[in-house]
């Protein structure tokens, strides 16, 4: 991270003020791929519920850890973006924890081996079919947004606490997001075994319209309450302006990605996810390519505008290739129930 940061030309007092952050980072995504791994599983199983009280713990413990660790309440000392790393990995550790304990304690599996064992090549084939593209949707997303905050940090120490603070709260918050699209992989996996194109259909706009109404709302009410929320965030009298400025962008954002998410999910339960690759890497490459020149430009604003609009172009392209895939020549079943038709595959 600091080699990037010099080839990018962030400011060093940027660089220096990392101190341990990218180490505490590097072992907070060990644990996440860890959790990761668990968390399929367990939604595989229909054990959501499972999923949703560790992911909560974590959720819990890290907004628990970064208003006690970076804020500094009161007579406790303040450690800035150290404290922000420790919350993370503390997080990142607790749900992997509480998702292992739930899979040794789930019945499906009882009797059976958690280890590893030989690999079956088939399996792994048929695995990473479906996970190769997603792995390369999820690191081209995170590259790019790596690239946005260098961005903001080549414009000013300021702008860089400001983008990392709304980046926070947009992970936060769209942690609902994300429970509510794997809660859809299931269903939207057993509608296509029995190719019924309407419940397929009407599963991922349920998905869809929920997120976007937990998501606006959670948003909605950080802009309302923001005299409160931004001092959790940061003491600093100059940064808290425009954390709260930036504010009505962070909800445009993780609206736009939330209702992206979703759809991706739900072309996850269809087994199809060359379309969001595709997708992403061509809507946060372009983001990529000129991230540097509008944040130069146009400051953080048009930084988190084009950042809207990339992840709108995106629901776009996923929502196209959901409606595509999830299309059958005929109805195997209907939403009212018997078989009707004998399904064609496209």
């Amino acid at each position: 991270m600091p080699l990037i940061g010099r080839v990018t030309g962030v400011p060093r007092p940027t660089l220096d003020a990392l101190g341990i952050f990218p180490h505490l980072l590097a072992a907070s995504v060990l644990a996440i791929a860890v959790t990761s791994a668990a968390t399929s599983v367990l939604v595989a199983l229909g054990r959501s519920t499972s999923v949703m009280r560790a992911g909560l713990l974590g959720t819990g413990a890290s907004a628990t850890l970064s208003v006690v660790l970076v804020g500094g309440p009161g007579p406790l000392p303040s450690l800035g973006l150290t404290g922000a790393g420790i919350a993370m990995l503390a997080s990142s550790l607790i749900t992997a924890v509480a998702n292992q304990l739930a899979l040794h304690r789930c019945t499906a599996l009882s009797g059976r081996s958690l280890r590893p064992g030989r690999p079956d090549l088939r399996q792994v084939w048929k695995v990473g079919a479906v996970g190769i593209p997603l792995a390369g949707t999820v690191l081209v997303k995170f590259a790019v947004l790596g690239v946005l905050t260098f961005a903001a940090a080549r414009i000013g120490t300021d702008s860089a606490a400001v983008h990392s603070v709304g980046m926070s709260q947009v992970n936060l918050i769209f942690t609902a997001a994300v429970a509510i699209g794997q809660a859809t992989i299931p269903l939207i996996s057993e509608y296509a075994e029995e190719r019924d194109t309407a419940r397929i259909r009407r599963g991922i706009r349920a998905g869809t319209w929920l997120a976007l109404a937990v998501v606006g709302s959670i948003g909605t009410a950080v802009i309302v309450c923001s005299a409160w929320v931004v001092p959790l965030f940061t003491s600093d009298p100059e940064v808290r302006p425009q954390i709260t400025e930036l504010l009505p962008w962070v909800l445009a954002v993780v609206v736009t990605d939330a209702a992206q998410a979703v759809v991706g999910f739900g072309l996850i339960g269809l087994k199809r996810t060359v379309p969001s690759f595709v997708t992403t890497a061509v809507c946060y490459g372009v983001l990529a390519a000129v991230a540097a020149p509008l944040a130069t430009a146009g400051g953080l604003t048009a930084l988190w505008a084009a950042l809207a609009l990339a992840n709108s172009l995106q629901t776009a392209g996923k929502a196209y290739a959901f409606h595509r895939h999830s299309g059958y020549g005929g109805t195997e079943r209907n939403a009212s129930g018997p078989r009707s038709e004998k399904a064609i595959t496209p």
